[in-house]
């Protein structure tokens, strides 16, 4: 760009010019300013003249990119378009500028100064704002007429209703205009409890959202709606004024309270057709040559512990956390049923903590219970006769399951074992399933198979 050579004055330029204008010198010192600048500021000269710019005030000019800027024009021959600065000035508070600037050259002295023009746009910035302030509630309204809409004045008079509320409760505006909120149709909306949010709204700026309503409508029969409304504005008048959006969640809700039922009914379905593949298993064992025993068993004890689960779940009417004592409770009796029958002098105890895992990680649980109490029922007691503990709790940071018993120990009893180890591998596989852990103890008094698991196998209750 190329330097403007003039011969006039920088006193006599900024002086006639109505914009606020600074002069400053090649190092950044002002040196002469109009009295535009003076009034606009709300400054002296005595405050101005001589100082460096960033200085002025309380440093309002002292901008990291501003300063980039300026110490760019000098050396680069640049000018600075419209840069906008916006915040708090000493002495009149919150204020938005643009601001342009260039380098202007004197010809008779070779000497060059930097000329800047600030523009106040304060009211046109706030402007602005307001339009998009404006703007954007009036795009909540319009999103908020998808749903049955009322307008109401502060005493839950109707001023106007929207198409889709008149269609909906099927009246016409000669019908409600005017009337109370609580008068209409049989008085459904004649709810203490709605009478007092919306007293509240504009007060104390508060809002309504989510407030139900249950009852029998004309036309309707029983429907339940939910609630929205916040306060609003005329246009030019600061009297507020209520928006109230109405929401039919009638089948949501119905669908929420049937489905436990449908759950437990699922559950216990399941629980059925489980118990009778149980039944086809115990069929076929009975004819079974003796190499595939323990492998119906073993199909037989795992279906079991899966149908305890669904049988518990039906019980308690949701596909919800499932409390472990009971589920452990139900495995032992399915074990003890399945394997030892009533004259057994093996006995299988649960010591469980009171707390419950999500649905999702309880048949994997149950299943390596059962592999592991299964194993203790077949080898680790060789007289027939011991103990099983199922026990379930807390312990340093993590959950952990164990299955302990009062047999002959672990060598002794894989020793023992003519099987395939499939129920091992399964149990580690399920351990790594749930990001668990396993770990043996065997010794004389028995032995004890501690799988720690992440707590987040744990239902929040």
């Amino acid at each position: 760009m190329d330097t403007i050579s003039i011969d006039v004055s920088a006193h006599d330029i900024v002086e006639t010019v109505r914009s606020s204008i600074l002069v400053l010198s090649e190092d950044f010192y002002v040196t002469a300013a109009n009295r535009a600048f003076y009034a606009t500021f709300d400054v002296t000269p005595e405050d101005t003249i001589g100082r460096v710019i960033y200085d002025l005030g309380n440093g309002y000019l002292n901008i990291p990119p501003l300063r980039r800027l300026l110490e760019t024009v000098i050396p680069e021959h640049e000018v600075i378009e419209a840069f906008e600065i916006e915040q708090d000035f000493e002495g009149i508070g919150r204020r938005c500028f643009v601001l342009n600037a260039r380098k202007v050259y004197r010809a008779e002295n070779k000497t060059s100064f930097l000329l800047l023009v600030f523009d106040d746009i304060t009211a046109v910035k706030d402007a602005h704002r307001l339009s998009e302030l404006n703007w954007r509630i009036a795009e909540s309204v319009v999103d908020t007429v998808r749903d049955p809409l009322v307008v109401l004045e502060l005493d839950m008079t109707v001023v106007s209703a929207s198409r889709a509320f008149l269609k909906l409760f099927n009246l016409t505006s000669e019908e409600i205009v005017g009337r109370r909120l609580r008068d209409l149709d049989q008085g459904q909306w004649d709810v203490a409890a709605l009478r007092e949010l919306l007293e509240h709204v504009v007060p104390d700026s508060a809002a309504i959202s989510g407030f139900e309503v249950e009852d029998d409508f004309p036309r309707l029969g029983r429907r339940i709606f939910k609630l929205n409304a916040r306060e609003i504005y005329r246009t030019g008048n600061e009297v507020g004024r209520l928006l109230v959006a109405f929401e039919d969640v009638t089948e949501a809700r119905l669908l929420e309270r049937h489905k436990d039922i449908l759950a437990a009914e699922l559950a216990h379905r399941i629980k059925n057709s489980l118990q009778i593949i149980g039944s086809f298993v115990a069929f076929e064992l009975r004819d079974a040559p003796e190499p595939c025993v323990e492998g119906y068993q073993s199909m037989q004890t795992r279906i079991g512990a899966i149908a305890q689960l669904y049988d518990l779940i039906s019980r308690s009417a949701a596909f919800g956390p499932v409390q472990v004592g009971e589920y452990l409770e139900g495995i032992a009796a399915t074990l003890s049923s399945s394997l030892l029958g009533e004259t057994s002098k093996i006995h299988i105890r649960v010591e469980a903590e009171p707390l419950a895992v999500t649905a999702e990680h309880a048949v994997t649980l149950g299943l390596i219970v059962n592999e592991l109490a299964t194993n203790a029922v077949k080898y680790a007691f060789p007289t027939g006769e011991g103990q099983i503990a199922l026990g379930f709790g807390h312990r340093d940071g993590e959950v952990v399951l164990t299955v302990s018993d009062d047999g002959i120990g672990l060598a002794a009893a894989l020793a023992q074992s003519t099987g395939s180890n499939m129920g091992s591998r399964f149990v580690d596989a399920f351990t790594r399933q749930l990001g668990g852990t396993l770990a043996k103890a065997s010794g004389e008094n028995g032995s004890t198979v501690t799988v720690r698991l992440p707590t987040t196998i744990l239902a929040q209750l």
